[in-house]
This record gives structure tokens, sequence and C-alpha cells, in this order.
């Protein structure tokens, strides 16, 4: 009787390339049509619905229909946690033009993370957090210190459910782009939210890369004293 988890099944549905694009489109959380992560896989609308119900059946994907159409998600920030640890064990991806090249660039500079926020913003940010006392470490991990709950309580946020929700109040997650940590967990989750609610960071349409607007560049300055050098503000 096997007693090991079939590590084998779950590597064998992410390193199809095309399954691996559709799971990396889905990092940033948007559900998106079966359509849409064809067309971010290359391949044909019915080959990525054989795709994609592969990845349910396994576990790693959910589905919503919705109307005529059907939008898929990953199943939970476990499997963006996978994801993430992959990608920093994987070699670049090759360039071959200026639009990916510029693409890369926006990634790296500021993405989302499943529902935390990742690249130099992310990493910067989750550094600043332990310098001023609002994340200590915690066996290899974070939680969150006194200055944080401070700073929830002040913006008005449910701290009570951060820190003693069932998910963990604070996490370590390795950036792939930084070979850093940055913030997760119920923590990150609500930094990130509070940020796009406060309109300081943006989706960029068609991609998980976020832009710093002209009001997050001033507010990243203001609340945190960080400054970004970026043309990423619109």
């Amino acid at each position: 009787m096997a007693v090991d988890p079939n590590i084998a099944s779950v590597a064998a549905l992410i390193g199809e390339p095309a399954r691996a694009a559709m799971l990396t489109a889905l990092l940033g959380r948007r559900p998106l049509a079966a359509s849409e992560l064809a067309r971010c896989a290359g391949i044909s609308p019915q080959t990525g619905s054989a795709h994609l119900a592969q990845l349910v059946a396994g576990g790693l994907l959910s589905v919503t229909p919705n109307g005529r159409h059907r939008y898929y998600r990953l199943a939970g920030p476990h499997v963006a946690e996978v994801l993430e640890a992959l990608a920093a064990l994987a070699p670049a991806a090759p360039i071959h033009s200026l639009r990916q090249f510029d693409e890369a660039r926006a990634i790296r500079f500021a993405r989302t993370c499943y529902d935390h926020l990742a690249g130099v913003v992310g990493v910067a940010l989750t550094e600043r957090m332990l310098e001023r006392g609002m994340l200590l470490h915690a066996e290899h991990t974070y939680r969150v210190g006194d200055e944080g709950v401070a700073w929830l309580k002040r913006e008005g946020l449910d701290a009570y459910q951060i820190l003693h929700g069932r998910r963990a109040q604070a996490r370590a997650c390795l950036d792939w782009s930084e070979r850093r940590d940055h913030l997760a967990g119920a923590f990150g989750a609500a930094v990130t939210e509070w940020l796009f609610q406060r309109g300081w960071i943006a989706r960029v349409a068609n991609n998980r890369a976020v832009r710093l607007t002209e009001a997050g560049h001033a507010g990243f300055l203001r609340e945190w004293g960080l400054e970004f050098t970026s043309a990423s503000a619109r």
C-alpha cells in the first residue's frame, strides 16, 4: 500500500506547458473564462477545455458557470503557493519582443501573487513593515506585531478576523523575481485590498501586473517612506 502523496500526478498536471500557462494567468486571482485562458496558453478553445477539465478534476482549479460561460480560478491560496515556489526554481522564460520585455518588467515591479502584493513593491513594503514592527519574524515566517495591529485598527480593518481567523495571519512567501520574501496570509491580503481600495495600485489589463498610480507613489512615500522609480504611474 502506498503511503506517500502522489506528487507525480500533480507535477504532471502543472508540468504540461499549456496548463502551466493557464495556471500562471490565474495567479492574479481574477476568474477568467475558458476562451481567455486558451488564448493565454496559445491553444484552441477545444484543447483548452480539455486541459481545464483535467485541472478541475485534479483539484487545482474551481469553476463557476455564468450564463453561457464558465469562469475558472485557482482552487485556493495553497495552489498559488505551489506555483510561486516552482517559479522561484524555474529558469527565466526567453523574451522575443519588446512587448514581452515590457510585460516582464511590469510583472517584476509589482504584481498580485494570488491575493497579496509581490515584486519589487511587495518586497520593499514587507521589509519596511519589519523595520517598523508591523511585522515580526516567527519561526521562518511572520506574525503581526503590535504596530501592525494598531495600523489595522486605525484603518478600520477587521483586526480580529485577520489575527484569529482560519487563515494564517501572516506568512513569508518567497518572491520568485526578487529572491526575497514578501508578505502573504490574511494580513498580506488585507493590506493589498486596502491598497486597491485607496486607489494606490491598479490592475493592468490582460496581465497580473499592477501599477502604482500617482496617488500610490505619493501614498507609499507618505505612509511608509518608500519611493519607487517607475513609469507605472498614470
